[in-house]
């Protein structure tokens, strides 16, 4: 009788703390990015959801969600970076010049731009938190001084063309084989972790119930294998994105350097106090974020196949926007890497969807405005509720 009543409590309070612990946010948000799939795909007859436009608008996403990713851990922080989009041309700028003009070999120049980026990152991150300039103020004047620099080194013109072999960064296709190999890796890491986990919490729950998760993930993974292959097969672009998400989600939430930033952004003070060494970690953050930056850089100028003085405008503004929808709280110590994939196709769907009906340009920003402007406002009402 004792252990059927103690069963029953833990089964019960398993199932509070279930309820409790739902995203909310992410879930209203995937709701909301099937409404515009929904919406988009009957209003064009069709032409949004085909293979070759989900193929297209993957693609075009790519860039921001990359961006989105590195943001992500800025903002848990309690930070901001602003010049994340300037890094990007700067990034791609340098790797033309050095190609068209240097005669620099693919691999040779993608090692140097990574560096760049990661010493970007570096300067930033260090002023930020040894010389204690806000990272508003700092990321403001990086994102001048990197558009200054680009424009100095392009002298204002393009620069083209990029080497084949670099341009597949860009403009590549992953092989069937390989997508579905990877595909089947992700499921069976799925499966084992669901396992995994509930051995190691001793989860009393039905498998049918236990395997629920994994089994829809699993389902929308093979969805998105099938629509990818049925074109040309999933870019390259995505693949580097889905591979850094992966990475990135890792970082995030099974290691020690994950669980000190949202330490961080959660009570900065309670995170000095256990000690946990936050300009370090801090640092490291901006450090990464740059990294991300310039990954970003090479895959737009190897799509776009030149170094533009104008490439990366606005996009610090798209990865903070991507950020904030997926459901990363300015406030600080809360957000999840995925969700900057979220945001970005939420996004990357609007800007579609709105293209394809030929709606004018200027409507698209003030409905991206909107979007984030809400999403903001639902983060602070469902805080407060909490």
């Amino acid at each position: 009788m004792e252990r059927t009543i103690e069963t029953t409590e833990k089964k019960s309070f398993f199932n509070k703390e279930m309820v409790k612990n739902i995203d909310v946010r992410a879930y209203t948000m995937i709701v909301g990015l099937v409404i515009i799939w929904i919406m988009f795909t009957i209003l064009t007859d069709g032409t949004f959801l085909t293979a070759r436009n989900i193929s297209n608008l993957t693609m075009q996403m790519a860039v921001v969600a990359i961006l989105g990713t590195g943001m992500v851990l800025v903002i848990v922080t309690g930070h901001i970076d602003l010049s994340v989009g300037s890094l990007v041309g700067l990034v791609g700028g340098c790797a033309a010049a050095l190609m068209v003009w240097g005669g620099w070999s693919t691999w040779t120049t993608v090692l140097a731009v990574l560096l760049l980026g990661f010493i970007a990152g570096f300067i930033q991150g260090f002023a930020t938190v040894f010389l204690n300039v806000p990272a508003f103020i700092v990321t403001l004047g990086g994102m001048m001084a990197f558009k200054g620099l680009l424009l100095g080194i392009t002298k204002g013109a393009s620069i083209a063309p990029m080497n084949d072999a670099y341009k597949l960064f860009g403009q590549a296709y992953v092989t069937n084989a390989t997508t579905f190999g990877f595909a089947a890796i992700v499921i069976l890491v799925l499966f084992y972790t669901t396992f995994k986990n509930s051995k190691r919490y001793e989860i009393a729950q039905p498998s049918g119930s236990l395997y629920m998760k994994p089994i829809i993930y699993s389902l929308l993974i093979i969805g998105f294998v099938y629509v990818m292959t049925a074109y040309k097969g999933m870019p390259v672009p995505v693949f580097i994105m889905l591979l850094l998400v992966i990475l990135f989600t890792f970082l995030a939430d099974r290691t020690k350097f994950g669980r000190s930033v949202y330490a961080i952004g959660g009570n900065l003070q309670a995170a000095i106090f256990s000690g946990i060494q936050v300009k370090k970690v801090v640092l490291i953050v901006f450090m990464l974020n740059g990294l991300m930056a310039a990954i970003a850089g090479i895959i737009l100028s190897a799509r776009l196949n030149t170094g533009s003085p104008s490439a990366g405008m606005m996009m610090e503004l798209d990865a903070i926007a991507a950020a904030v929808i997926g459901g990363t709280s300015l406030m600080g110590g809360r957000g999840k890497i995925y969700g900057a994939i979220l945001g970005a196709l939420i996004m990357a769907s609007l800007d579609n969807g709105m293209s394809l009906l030929n709606v004018e340009a200027y409507w698209q920003y003030i409905v991206k405005g909107l979007i984030l402007v809400l999403a903001v406002w639902f983060d602070v009402y469902t805080k407060k509720k909490s």
